[in-house]
């Protein structure tokens, strides 16, 4: 496959990304007002945004902030919730193994859940312009560091307590994007349905992150490759 890299590219991914700002906006403004409640000055805030830009990631690093700071904790949970991330390097390759210089390594800095799955189902689509996945995550990446930024800010006056409505549009957007992955094979669900089962399991139990997030993530994956080698089997 012929492999572009466009400015339309770029206007299309950013263009297809808008409608995603809105369930991303509760998740950046919960996450500046964890930072700012945590004690990490705007500056930190958004310094933190812009490196590390992995809201899951964040939050669960905040969470665990302490004096002093347990940074063996906070890396072990940071690298367990973005082992999820590995896989989407293999999956993208059609389009990231023909970029060189920035434009593939802004492309991998900005490379998000949100941006992997658009990406994917332009795949799909028969879509050669990797410049489409940059410009999804330049424009995810910016809305970032403004919501968070707003967040902090409005720290002081907004005190959310845990369960509060406001972060649930955030585990919506990330449920929301499982809909354009699905294929439509009916086995490509039993992975999805296993690895949110075994996780909740783990939640009620009272195991600590990120031991829920894992067992979710490692059951999942173990049934879609046992799926997958059958489905294989079958199909020679």
């Amino acid at each position: 496959m012929q492999v572009i890299f466009t400015r339309a590219g770029l206007a299309c991914g950013m263009r297809a990304s808008s409608p995603l700002l809105l369930g991303m906006a509760p998740f950046g403004l919960v996450t500046g007002v964890v930072s700012q409640q945590q004690g990490l000055s705007l500056a930190e805030a958004l310094l933190m945004s812009a490196l590390v830009f992995a809201g899951s990631a964040q939050l669960l690093a905040l969470e665990l902030w302490a004096d002093p700071v347990p940074i063996g904790a906070v890396v072990l949970a940071a690298f367990a919730v973005n082992l999820r991330l590995a896989p989407m390097g293999p999956a993208l390759a059609p389009w990231l193994d023909r970029l060189r210089g920035w434009r593939l390594w802004g492309t991998l800095a900005t490379l998000v859940d949100h941006s992997f799955a658009l990406a994917i189902a332009e795949q799909r689509r028969g879509g050669r312009d990797a410049a489409y996945l940059l410009g999804v995550g330049v424009l995810l990446w910016a809305a970032w560091l403004v919501l968070v930024g707003a967040g902090h800010v409005l720290g002081d006056v907004v005190r959310l307590p845990p369960g509060h409505p406001l972060f649930f549009p955030a585990t919506a957007a990330f449920l929301s994007m499982l809909v354009p992955l699905w294929r439509g094979a009916r086995h490509d669900l039993w992975p999805w349905v296993l690895a949110g089962v075994v996780a909740l399991a783990a939640h009620r139990l009272g195991l600590p992150a990120p031991v829920p997030l894992l067992a979710g993530a490692f059951a999942g994956a173990a049934l879609g490759a046992w799926l997958g080698g059958r489905v294989g089997a079958v199909e020679r």
